[in-house]
Parts: structure tokens; sequence; C-alpha cells
């Protein structure tokens, strides 16, 4: 199931990718990033040089994806954690705020222990970030829908009557 679309404030922004970076670098991770159930890449860090990341992140979505629709098929309500092991490389993908995928590619470098270690931490402050920018865009909306009531709300009963007694 698609999710509505996100409006992104600066300030959280800021807030995403000062947590990849950590995770990238507590996880001795090679990339890490963020993209939405779309397939929407929202942030990333680390070396994405030869890596396209478009296909990467619309990939992992659809994997996400299939993996809901078999756990579904046993019973299960969701797999919230993804592992894939390559020989060079790994990758290790979780659900955060049941609304965006976080993925952290990592080599012999890192191990499964310590990035799941630091996903759980990271995720925690992504999910306090999501919080923060849902409230925010709730408020704004509020505040959109008050500024475009309709032209004739301030229009009373009497100002009509004026207008035709005249």
């Amino acid at each position: 199931m698609a999710t509505p679309d996100l409006v992104m404030y600066e300030e959280e922004y800021q807030q995403i990718k000062d947590t990849l970076q950590r995770l990238q670098v507590d996880s001795n991770a090679k990339i890490v990033f963020l993209v939405d159930k779309n397939g929407q890449q929202i942030a990333t860090h680390g070396d994405m040089k030869g890596v396209d990341a478009t296909s990467l992140a619309s990939l992992t979505a659809g994997n996400v994806a299939a993996t809901d629709g078999l756990a579904k098929l046993i019973g299960e309500k969701e797999f919230s954690i993804l592992f894939h092991e390559g020989e060079k490389d790994n990758i290790h993908i979780s659900l955060v705020a049941q609304r965006v995928i976080l993925v952290v590619i990592f080599d012999e470098k890192s191990s499964l222990g310590l990035v799941r270690l630091r996903v759980k931490k990271a995720s925690q402050e992504l999910e306090r970030t999501f919080e923060q920018l849902l409230k925010k865009a709730e408020a704004d909306r509020g505040n959109m829908a008050n500024r475009f009531d309709s032209p004739f709300a301030e229009i009373t009963d009497e100002d009509i009557d004026s207008l035709f007694s005249e």
C-alpha cells in the first residue's frame, strides 16, 4: 500500500542527514540511505559512486513490498528487518515508523551485530524526527486550510442584505 507523500522541511531533513551520517560512521558501513515505501530516495550518506541510487531505492521498496506479501501469506503482520548477504557486500534493510525504509550497505569491515545495534539506535532517532515532521505538516495543513477558506466566508447575511437593499 502506498503511503501519502510527505512534505520535508529543512530542519528535519538535516536531522535525518545527521542521523544517517552517524549511523554510517558508527556501524562502519559503506552506504546508508533512506527511502520511502514508494521507492523515492529521501537521503543518503556514504560513497554512492558507481551506484544507481534511483534503481537501488525502487528495488529496495519492491523488495520490502514483496516481503510484506510473504509475511502475510504465513500469517505474520510484517518482517521489519531484511538481510541479504553477498560475497563482498551485505545489505541490511529495516522499516522505520511504518513509512520509510532504512538501508545499510556494509562489507567485512563491519558485522551484522554491529549494524543491527547501530540501526536500532538510529531508527529511534528517525522515528522521533518523523513524528516531529508529521506534527509540523499537520499544523501547516491546518494553517493552509484556514488561509484558503472560501472567499465568501467573511461575507455576512447583513452584507448581502445591504447590497440588495440599495
